[in-house]
């Protein structure tokens, strides 16, 4: 099979195409793919299906510049994370609430995503999707009428690949680099309860639904750009670190991520007024510079109350710290093992209780210790999950 793309990385590397070996696994139902659709949809799918294979749950991704920017497996939106992401009243399907939670877990980073899930995609995502800015989705089949919702998006552009969910690419792969081909087995270790086990702290207790969580977290690292550091909440990604030399910067981008999503959820955040006709990307924005608001300059204050019906009471520091210690069950998964404290101790400020890394290092004891002093469950799985 052959596809021609519209271009590669960038419109002057104007030759593109994309080749499989095999009978064709997938579709384009709609739209023209580009080069790097093609990479974020093709890794979206590996994370969304194998988050249902792990789970039993629907899974999906949001997926932007070949890294996950949330996952999740289906669960019930409550209130408070509907208001966060302007998502109306009503019933979803489990499939919708899977994307609506990864979508949620980072809406900037989400914006122009591709969007992958485990399961059909019916009426209830497709309305989602289309309110959403977002490039391109993914899935194993669509029902008619999420088809032609979905087909009506961008004045008709809107890219939607059907792919088989049976399909199973060799077990080798190879890539080129400056003209030189690398060649290696493809990651096809499994993400389950069984990397669960090998508890080094003094706290032991790790719950089923933490355990749950510790999948969906790692199963995301497994297809994110490394370095990286993931946090998740409930079956949802609420924090990826990603692409960073230094893991200790992987992790400060991933609790901060975190924080932002936690306190989108304060009754103050939940209470900005905005301008009349205000979208809701820009409304993301204003919520993102609010919650930062102690670190504005003038000139981005002024810009952020010019979209605000009222200025804004910010949330103090001993609110912000009062809120985020309100949520139990933070997990923290890290891709390969963590070299230093600096990463549990940047963690523990943003409540995280469940840690699941590698292990391995040199200095193993001294970050079991201060799991030990935060109270944390620490977890070595003996696997890394490194991707580049």
């Amino acid at each position: 099979m052959e596809m021609p793309l519209r271009y590669g990385c960038n419109p002057h590397q104007r030759f593109a195409r994309l080749v499989i070996d095999d009978a064709a696994p997938l579709r384009v139902l709609n739209g023209a793919p580009g080069y790097i659709n093609m990479l974020d949809a093709l890794g979206a799918w590996q994370l969304a299906r194998e988050l249902k294979e792990a789970t039993g749950l629907p899974g999906a991704a949001s997926f932007k510049h070949v890294s996950p920017a949330g996952a999740a497996v289906a669960a019930p939106l409550n209130d408070a994370f509907r208001r966060s992401q302007m998502i109306p009243e009503g019933d979803l399907s489990p499939v919708a609430t899977a994307y609506a939670r990864a979508r949620g877990g980072d809406r900037m980073c989400s914006f122009g995503d591709v969007a992958a899930v485990s399961d059909e995609v019916d009426a209830d995502l497709a309305r989602l999707i289309t309110r959403e800015v977002s490039d391109a989705v993914i899935g194993p089949g669509y029902a008619p009428e999420a088809l032609e919702l979905l087909r009506a998006k961008k004045s008709g552009s809107y890219l939607v690949i059907e792919i088989d969910p049976g399909y199973e690419p060799p077990q080798r792969e190879d890539r080129d680099a400056f003209g030189f081909r690398l060649e290696q087995d493809r990651n096809t270790a499994r993400i389950g309860p069984d990397i669960i086990k090998d508890v080094v702290s003094q706290r032991k207790d790790v719950p089923d639904d933490v355990i749950r969580t510790l999948i969906v977290a790692t199963i995301a690292l497994k297809y994110t750009q490394s370095n990286s550091i993931g946090l998740a909440y409930q079956g949802q990604v609420i924090g990826m670190g990603a692409g960073q030399q230094s893991r200790v910067h992987c992790t400060r981008l991933a609790c901060g991520k975190a924080e932002k999503w936690l306190l989108q959820q304060h009754p103050k955040a939940l209470g900005l007024r905005f301008r009349e006709g205000l979208g809701r990307p820009e409304r993301t924005n204003v919520v993102d510079q609010f919650l930062l608001w102690d670190e504005l300059s003038e000139a981005e204050r002024t810009a952020t109350l010019a979209q605000l019906e009222e200025a804004p009471e910010p949330i103090t520091p001993d609110e912000r710290q009062e809120w985020v210690f309100g949520f139990d069950g933070i997990c923290l998964s890290s891709d390969a093992f963590i070299p230093f404290r600096d990463t549990v101790d940047r963690a523990s400020r943003t409540n995280v209780q469940y840690v699941l890394q590698a292990g391995g290092s040199l200095r193993d004891e001294d970050v079991t210790a201060a799991a030990d002093q935060y109270g944390m469950v620490m977890i070595h799985s003996g696997m890394r999950w490194f991707l580049h």
